[in-house]
C-alpha cells in the first residue's frame, strides 16, 4: 500500500492549523492563570466581599513581560511549525520513489540505447546510481546475476566511492570511473583498479518486469567486489581524467 503524496497546500494547510492551535493555547493558558489568580485573591483570609459587592472585572493589562513571555511563545510555535513542515515536505519524496526505496529508472530497452550511444553508464541522479552495460564473465566467487545485481545485461552501482564517499565521476577519455578526491579508479562495470580503495563500487539489486521496467532497489547497498575483481578485463581507452595517486 504506497502512501498518499501530500501537495504543497496541505502542507501549508498543516502548518497554518498548527499555528492557530499554539496561539489558542497559549492564550487560553494566560485567561485561566489570571482567573485562578483573581479567585485566590478573594478567598484570602480576612477578605469578605459579598457577590453582589464585586465590582465588574475590567480587562487585565498586560505587562511588558507577559507580552514579550508570549511573543516569545507563539515565535518558537512559529519555527516549530514551519521546521516541522519543511521536514516533512523534504522526507515525503522518498517515501514515493526517492533514494532508499525501489526505483523506476526506465525502460530496459531506453537505457540500454543511452549506454550505446552515448559509450557511457546511465545516471539516475534521484537514486544516486549508475547504470552500465555487463557482457562480462564470472570472476572467482563472484557471481552479479546470484547476487541480483545483474539482470538482462545492466547493472546499478552506487555512486559513491568506497574509500571515503565522494561522488564518482565517469570519465568519457579513459571509460573508467575515476574518483576526483584520491585518486580511486574502477573500470566501466565498477571493479576496482587502482588507488586506496578497498573494493570495487558498491551495488544495487536490480530487476526488470515483464513490460521492461528497470527497478532498482535502493534500499540496501550490496558491497562491491574484493580487489582483484576483473569481469571484463578491459584496459583504460585513453588517458586518465584524474592524475594516477
Amino acid at each position: 500500500m504506497t502512501p498518499l503524496a501530500l501537495s504543497s497546500g496541505t502542507i501549508a494547510a498543516l502548518v497554518v492549523i498548527v499555528v492557530v492551535d499554539l496561539f489558542a493555547i497559549t492564550f487560553g493558558l494566560s485567561f485561566v492563570r489570571a482567573r485562578r489568580a483573581a479567585r485566590v485573591e478573594v478567598g484570602r483570609p480576612g477578605v469578605h466581599v459579598a457577590r453582589a459587592e464585586v465590582p465588574a472585572k475590567a480587562p487585565k493589562p498586560v505587562t511588558r513581560r507577559e507580552f514579550f513571555r508570549r511573543s516569545l511563545l507563539s515565535s518558537l510555535g512559529v519555527f516549530a511549525a514551519e521546521f516541522g513542515g519543511a521536514t516533512l515536505a523534504f522526507l515525503w519524496p522518498n517515501l514515493k520513489g526517492g533514494f532508499g526505496s525501489v526505483i523506476t529508472a526506465g525502460k530496459l530497452a531506453d537505457i540500454k540505447e543511452f549506454i550505446s550511444s552515448n559509450n557511457q553508464p546511465f545516471y539516475y541522479g534521484a537514486g544516486r546510481f549508475y547504470i552500465v552495460a555487463w557482457s562480462g564473465h564470472k570472476s572467482g566467487s563472484v557471481d552479479y546475476a546470484a547476487e541480483g545485481v545483474e539482470a538482462q545485461g545492466i547493472m546499478p552501482l552506487y555512486q559513491r566511492c568506497v574509500h571515503l564517499g565522494c561522488r564518482v565521476p565517469f570519465c568519457q577519455q579513459s571509460q573508467w570511473f575515476e574518483c576526483p578526491c584520491h585518486g580511486s579508479k574502477y573500470n566501466r562495470v565498477g571493479e576496482y583498479q587502482l588507488g586506496p580503495a578497498p573494493r570495487g563500487l558498491d551495488r544495487f539489486k536490480v530487476t526488470v518486469t515483464s513490460s521492461g521496467d528497470v527497478m532498482v532497489d535502493t534500499s540496501q547497498i550490496i558491497l562491491g567486489p574484493p580487489r582483484g575483481t576483473n569481469t571484463i578485463d578491459e584496459p583504460p581507452q585513453g588517458p586518465f581524467c584524474v592524475a594516477p595517486g
